[in-house]
């Protein structure tokens, strides 16, 4: 068989979403044949295919022409089976093994949802998606564990990664960027586990927060002002808070002409930006052998000139490599953290120093980071699932071997109305920050009104 056909293979057995947009949206209904039936009618239609098709003809055919070959090919195979269905299961059933084939299978229909921000595999028979904030229950179903396999395997083998009984933990991304995160027996004990995090085909914008109330006008107006004068920042929240979305607002306001270099465990970002230099971590071989850590790359990074290093997020040693390079004329320079609030972010960014210098003294590790992070931006997602920037704060230096901290902005909570929507407002401290005259030196006004604290900010 030569490349070309295994190429085509894979294809047919493992590829990519194949539909994008233009695939419907409704999950398959199987009306006049139970459920069972109709899984197991797919399953031998799809093997009956596998068997029949042309590899060697097909491999000439654009994605659109492989769909409808597909579907002419499916067709016959039904005309032959003794099973009788209707045109509606004739057409879910068609659909369903083009997704099979094409694409990711019955995950497709949820890919292809615009309202749908996470999907959470628990198992081939329960599929949960998050809309607007909240967790329902799919009617999605794998056939059976070995289904639910073959589609993390789809995924995670498009990158360079395997999933297996020695490796059975595995992070990956799907074409769109979107986050994958698989855990597998021994270690999940019920059966395979999934978690896709999704991402907007088109990225949120500043104004987009701001129309969805997550911060003010005045608020986005100072983060903005942030991202240009090459103030360093570190987003913090828990999981799911919108981090990596923050990340990415706030990275459009670096000018163009800046050569960007990302890092992270898993590709996902989606800067705007001409010049950037994307870097990945690698896990090790099957032989234990081959891992590229974030460390090591924050380290190269810092060899190709980079104007500003963004790191996905900061888990462990590369801590000190970041704030190293952000002493040393790396400014602007970005990351995420998980934290609860601004001060356990700095904690925690001390647990991982001492992860890379031991012997590094405390005051040593406070200084090095009160030196190099300007501001913390700490967001969170909230009783009712909308996420809001919790807190903006400045760090203002050191006293003894503490280090100062000022909250320009916060969001105070008041309660939650019947509904459980949260009530609250956003506020000022009163306090000027620092940051101000750094701004008006890169040409960024600033209101000062935004800063009165007796003004209710909405």
């Amino acid at each position: 068989m030569t490349t070309e056909i295994q190429s085509l293979r894979d294809r047919l057995t493992g590829g990519g979403s194949a539909f994008g947009s233009t695939a419907p949206y409704a999950l398959p209904k199987t009306g006049g044949v139970d459920s069972s039936t109709y899984q197991a009618l797919k399953h031998r239609t799809h093997q009956a295919l596998l068997d029949r098709v042309d590899l060697e003809g097909m491999q000439q055919l654009s994605q659109g022409q492989i769909r409808d070959e597909l579907a002419v090919l499916v067709s016959r195979l039904l005309d032959e089976d003794t099973v009788v269905i209707n045109d509606a299961e004739r057409r879910n059933l068609t659909r369903d093994i083009q997704f099979e084939v094409l694409g990711f299978g019955p995950l497709e229909p949820l890919l292809c949802d615009p309202t749908v921000s996470d999907i959470l595999v628990n198992t081939h028979s329960q599929v949960y998606v998050e809309r607007g904030g909240r967790l329902e229950l799919s009617e999605v179903r794998f056939t059976d564990d070995a289904h639910l396999m073959k589609i993390i395997d789809k995924i995670v083998s498009r990158v360079g990664r395997r999933i297996d009984e020695s490796s059975p933990m595995v992070d990956a991304r799907l074409p769109d960027g979107s986050r994958v995160n698989a855990i597998i027996p021994p270690l999940a004990i019920d059966g395979p586990i999934m978690s896709i995090r999704r991402f907007a085909a088109e990225p949120l914008r500043l104004a987009d927060l701001v129309e969805f109330q997550s911060l003010t006008g005045g608020m986005a107006t100072i983060l903005q002002g942030l991202g240009k004068a090459k103030v360093n920042i570190l987003i913090s929240g828990g999981t799911g808070s919108g981090k990596t979305t923050m990340l990415n607002v706030i990275s459009g306001f670096i000018s163009h002409n800046e050569r960007i270099i990302t890092v992270e465990d898993a590709a996902e970002l989606q800067l705007q930006q001409p010049h950037i230099v994307r870097l990945e971590t690698r896990p090790p071989n099957i032989e234990g052998k081959g891992e590229v850590t974030q460390r090591a790359l924050v380290r190269n990074a810092l060899r190709m000139r980079p104007d500003r290093i963004i790191l996905g997020e900061v888990r462990g040693g590369e801590a000190l490599d970041m704030l190293q390079a952000m002493n040393t004329g790396h400014e602007g320079s970005m990351a995420t953290i998980h934290a609860n609030n601004p001060r356990e972010a700095l904690t925690r960014l001390e647990n991982m120093i001492s992860m890379a210098a031991a012997t590094l003294p405390v005051k040593a590790m406070r200084q090095q980071i009160s030196s190099a992070i300007g501001v913390v931006v700490q967001v969170a997602r909230l009783t009712d699932g909308k996420r809001k920037v919790l807190s903006i704060a400045e760090i203002t230096g050191m006293e003894g071997e503490v280090i100062t901290m000022q909250e320009v902005f916060s969001f105070k909570q008041s309660g939650v109305d019947q509904h459980g929507k949260v009530l609250g407002a956003f506020r000022a401290s009163g306090v000027r920050p620092r940051f101000c005259e750094r701004l008006k030196s890169f040409g960024v006004p600033v209101d000062e009104a935004l800063f009165d604290p007796g003004k209710d900010l909405g």
